[in-house]
């Protein structure tokens, strides 16, 4: 039953409040982001001045460090700020170590990333449009074509920057429900190495030294598994209907 004139009138009027009030939301946590100084921490060189301290922070109050970082974290892939997805994995390595390190930056990961894509959806659409027009018919196609298996070979390559990603998918038909636990899961691989190369941060100089040609190369192939499996599901298909 098709909504009468009044009904699509309070619908506007209710899809415009909720994106002033996404707005109002957005620009808040950007302006006390950069209010309280938060963005020095995303630098390369920010982070490896304060290791010490951090860490001893840490064995004091870590339920309280953990939870600024993630809070860090997550505002900073929310608003798409560089230094969001590298820097911040050597240092919840540096601080954290190995295991803990892993898994409170994959879970601000999925968070941040998760929070970018709604805001994409929901107020940048035309900027996007514009900015990433290219990529969003990309990444169209790839979805309608192999659905998940495109965003798992998105995150495993680790080549895409991530933030183009959320933002590009986040105008797709794509739901979060499939978008969250999906990048989760594709996430996996590159966060693990770079939260363990930041247990070495003291040795590592930039954070291109993170990477090499093998390893990209070994990011490749990782991306082309999940579209292999789709392909070879494809193609049995058919036989086991048969």
């Amino acid at each position: 039953m098709d909504a009468s004139p009044a009904q699509a009138v309070f619908l506007d009027q209710a899809q415009v409040t909720r994106k002033i009030i996404i707005l109002i939301a957005v620009a808040s946590a950007a302006a006390l982001f950069f209010a309280l100084g938060l963005q020095r921490y995303l630098t390369f060189e920010g982070l490896k001045a304060q290791q010490s301290e951090f860490t001893a922070l840490f064995e004091r109050r870590p339920l309280l460090v953990a939870g600024a970082f993630m809070l860090i974290h997550v505002t900073a892939l929310a608003l798409s700020l560089p230094g969001a997805v590298l820097t911040m994995a050597l240092a919840g390595g540096a601080i954290f170590g190995p295991l803990w390190g892993t898994i409170i930056v994959l879970l601000s990961l999925t968070i941040g990333d998760s929070m970018g894509f709604l805001i994409a959806r929901h107020l940048l659409r035309d900027w996007v449009q514009r900015r990433f027009g290219r990529h969003l018919e990309t990444m169209e196609r790839g979805i309608d074509k192999d659905g998940p298996f495109y965003l798992l070979a998105l995150r495993l390559m680790a080549i895409v920057p991530y933030f183009v990603i959320n933002l590009t998918l986040g105008l797709t038909r794509m739901p979060l429900k499939i978008f969250a636990p999906v990048s989760l899961i594709g996430l996996v691989p590159a966060t693990t190495l770079y939260v363990n190369a930041g247990t070495e941060l003291a040795r590592i100089e930039a954070p291109s030294d993170v990477f090499s040609a093998r390893l990209i190369t070994l990011f490749v192939l990782l991306g082309l598994l999940p579209l292999a499996a789709r392909f070879i599901f494809a193609r049995l298909r058919p036989k086991q209907g048969g």
